[in-house]
């Protein structure tokens, strides 16, 4: 039996994107540890996770606050006393990287799930701010058993150049994967086209793009379709959309605002597009591998983990900023059903090559196994 601790800096992800891993690992007598800020969601406990809070901003720079996290995850792999540490997105893999090393974790997994908006902005800030965690990061990627998962490769090449992490420590696993049985293939139902966006709404997303490019579609009175916004504004996030722009948005008939949703496989099903422009750090969006699951041709861009989630025959890439442009790919697709449906099935089969959650699943084990049997030694 070997102990596993997650670090993640919001539990309702370590669910949404790795509690099926967790699972498999409790399903084989492994003792799994969750450490999150919050309290711990009753979906976590019940399952037989174990869960310790632990204070971590998620924007903040106050340096004592920050060090006090890093502390506080020392002490607490050393009571756990962890084989292996599991740590997903930037401040987990930072600070626990640290935290790792300072308390002699056996073995690191660190997860690269995008660079966020730090990697793709410019300016005298970013670059501060990136001179100051260079040093962090070659010490959090620099423990002798370590492997860092990446979902796409520019990610891994951009870190590999930064001269922050030897490549031979780097696995590349395209994106969290997803329940094929929960995302079943549908055809497309009857009535006004739908096309959805669904992601935090924040505009680095692409939703201005978006709303941008259901304007031009209405404006040109050819097509009658529907743009849905899934998803809530963030008024954490300083790139966030706020509700008065949503409730502008909607006066003007331009898109109909969902709001969250977990049932994204239904909504999905009575979609004819799946649309998201990002130009965020993505990883390799998990919307867009549900979308080929559901077996919906994708509108995406041509940036950094967008374009990883499609193949030419799944669906189409834009440029990014570019609502034009994105308003002639879905008009194209909305005038081709046999395109949508023929990109549908290309997409379909790729999850099912590709995306599947045991794939996903199996080849997280295979990579705990490999640090873990390298211990043993």
């Amino acid at each position: 039996m070997n102990k596993i601790v997650f670090v993640v800096n919001n539990a309702a992800y370590f669910l949404s994107h790795r509690k099926p891993i967790g699972l498999a690992l409790l399903s084989r007598g492994d003792e799994v540890h969750v450490i999150a800020p919050g309290e711990c969601p009753v979906e976590l406990s019940e399952a037989g996770f174990n869960y310790h809070s632990v204070e971590m901003s998620r924007k903040g720079m106050n340096p004592l606050a920050e060090l006090s996290t890093i502390f506080a995850l020392h002490r607490l792999f050393k009571t756990i006393q962890p084989d292996l540490v599991h740590l997903v997105t930037i401040k987990p893999y930072l600070y626990g990287g640290i935290a790792a090393r300072s308390a002699k974790v056996p073995s690191v997994v660190s997860a690269v799930a995008g660079l966020g908006i730090l990697f793709s902005a410019q300016g005298l800030k970013n670059k501060v701010i990136k001179s100051i965690l260079y040093p962090m990061y070659r010490f959090a990627f620099g423990h002798n058993n370590q492997a860092v998962i990446f979902q796409n490769t520019n990610d891994r090449d951009l870190l590999v150049n930064w001269g922050v992490l030897q490549f031979k420590k780097s696995r590349l696993i395209r994106g969290a994967g997803a329940d094929l049985s929960v995302y079943p293939y549908l055809p497309e139902p009857d009535g006004l086209p739908i096309i959805s966006f669904a992601a935090r709404l924040l505009k680095d997303k692409g939703v201005i793009e978006f709303v941008e490019a259901s304007r031009i579609l209405k404006a040109a009175v050819v097509l009658k379709l529907r743009f849905w916004l899934i998803g809530d504004p963030d008024p954490g996030n300083s790139n966030t959309v706020t509700q008065e722009q949503l409730d502008q948005w909607q006066a003007e008939g331009l898109v109909e605002c969902l709001g969250y949703r977990t049932d994204i496989a239904n909504l999905f099903s009575q979609s004819n597009i799946v649309s998201l422009p990002s130009y965020y750090g993505e990883g390799l969006p998990k919307v867009l591998i549900e979308a080929a699951a559901c077996g919906r041709a994708v509108v995406t861009t041509d940036h950094p983990g967008c374009r990883d989630a499609i193949e030419p025959d799944t669906g189409v890439l834009v440029s990014i900023k570019d609502s034009t442009a994105l308003a002639d790919a879905i008009e194209r697709l909305i005038k081709s059903p046999d395109l949508r449906k023929s990109m549908g099935l290309a997409g379909r089969k790729l999850a099912e090559a590709e995306f599947s959650i045991e794939t996903v699943v199996n080849r997280h084990l295979e990579i705990y196994a490999e640090l873990t049997l390298k211990d043993d030694k």
